[in-house]
């Protein structure tokens, strides 16, 4: 049995190989962030990608060594924990960013079309999880196998959505606003599928998956019933007591067995809507979780991301299916939708295109359904690249979309609505 002294040094090695480990991540996630962010994309492709070169698929194929020596065992426990912290944060962040008042005055309109831009991607993928599931499912069963990959197809990045708006100039126009109304639904939706995805796969039997809803459902009345009034009354709330009240939520949503992401974004929902307040909170966690924590995330996602067993035509034909079902399913459902309520086939399109984006949002739901057991690495890998692809493709469609005179002119008109960033 190794006495203390060995275990300290034990101790001290791993952590400064987590040092030394985290310092190379941040230089590697930033810069190829950076090269991508040159070529028009969003950034948050090239963390990603990132991610994937130092994992298993590009270095550890090319240089196992290398992998083996940065990326030791212990270091990637640590970069879990610090991944989950980076995700609590994140998800604080995102439902910060859902505020109502970015829904008033898009009533039915943006209704309709989040309904149907969820209702249709989620049939195509749950029953596209029909097909897979004899060769992809995992532990949890079919039935649940195929409500994640629905909800997996169905989610709208909200963060990178409104980044792309802003970055295209569309913000404050007519489509802008409409789209942010039709993301913030739909990231509502989402997120409650998931939900009971969760709930689902977590649970042996029908009575422990309605405890857990109604375990939910109590917490969700008590977070917006009791604390946010309770968080309303200070004029200006303490940035440490946001802290605590999301990581608490967080915790209770995993003790009640929907994971800790779900009590992070109640936590953001019910934050005061105060803009100098919200602007000083995202400063200072914004670049806590964009420079730091987040690239511990990206790499904990490269070390799942294993493309090099996806090396036959079998493997490269489901990319290509899953792909086509959610560009389908998302993009047309959406774009369908919007030209059902009258609205010109440009704009449509760009609705369609812009809720069509996924981003780091899908990211974080495919790691609970890995962390679940829900799908194994290879699906996982499957959709992780569904996910760059269909976010890769908005800045250059929206280009394309914007050289139309007809969108030009539907989106002249800047609205009431679109609260300032």
């Amino acid at each position: 049995m190794a006495g203390p002294e060995a275990r300290t040094g034990a101790a001290l090695m791993i952590t400064a190989q987590v040092l030394l480990a985290a310092g190379l991540v941040i230089v590697v996630v930033r810069l190829v962030g950076w090269l991508v962010a040159r070529l028009g994309q969003p950034r948050v492709i090239g963390e990603i990608v990132a991610g994937i070169l130092l994992g298993p698929s590009v270095l550890g194929l090319l240089w196992p060594h290398a992998r083996t020596l940065l990326f030791p065992s212990g270091v990637i426990a640590g970069f879990q924990v610090l991944a989950q912290f980076g995700l609590v944060l994140f998800m604080l962040l995102v439902g910060m960013e859902l505020d109502g008042r970015l829904l008033r005055g898009q009533g039915r309109r943006s209704a309709a079309i989040s309904l149907v831009s969820v209702a249709i991607p989620f049939g195509l993928g749950a029953g596209l999880g029909v097909l897979l599931h004899p060769q992809f499912g995992a532990g949890p069963g079919r039935t649940a196998f195929c409500l994640f990959l629905g909800a997996a197809v169905a989610i709208t990045a909200f963060p990178v959505l409104v980044r792309i708006l802003q970055e295209t100039g569309l913000y404050h126009t007519r489509v802008g606003a409409m789209a942010i109304a039709c993301a913030a639904i739909d990231d509502v939706i989402a997120w409650c599928l998931l939900a009971v995805v969760v709930a689902a796969a977590g649970a042996g039997s029908p009575a422990e998956v309605t405890w857990h809803i109604a375990g939910t459902l109590v917490f969700v009345l008590f977070m917006v019933k009791v604390v946010r009034p309770l968080l309303a009354r200070p004029a200006h709330l303490p940035f440490w007591v946001t802290l605590v009240v999301a990581f608490l939520s967080a915790w209770a949503t995993e003790t009640i067995g929907i994971h800790a992401i779900f009590g992070a974004f109640l936590a953001g929902l019910v934050m005061p809507r105060r803009p100098e307040w919200q602007d000083q909170v995202r400063v200072r966690l914004s670049g806590v979780v964009d420079a730091f924590v987040l690239p511990m995330f990206f790499v904990v996602v490269g070390m799942s991301t294993r493309i090099d067993q996806l090396g036959s035509w079998q493997s490269a034909g489901v990319v290509g299916l899953v792909t086509v079902t959610a560009i389908a399913g998302k993009l047309g459902g959406a774009t369908i939708a919007a030209r059902s309520m009258r609205e010109r086939w440009p704009v449509a399109l760009t609705i369609g295109v812009l809720m069509n984006t996924r981003g780091l949002t899908e990211i974080v739901i495919l790691t609970v359904g890995l962390q679940l057991g829900v799908i194994d690495t290879r699906l996982f890998t499957v959709l992780v690249i569904m996910a760059l692809v269909t976010t890769a493709m908005a800045a250059p469609l929206l280009r394309l979309l914007s050289r139309s005179d007809a969108v030009s002119a539907a989106t002249a008109t800047r609205p009431r609505a679109v609260a300032q960033h």
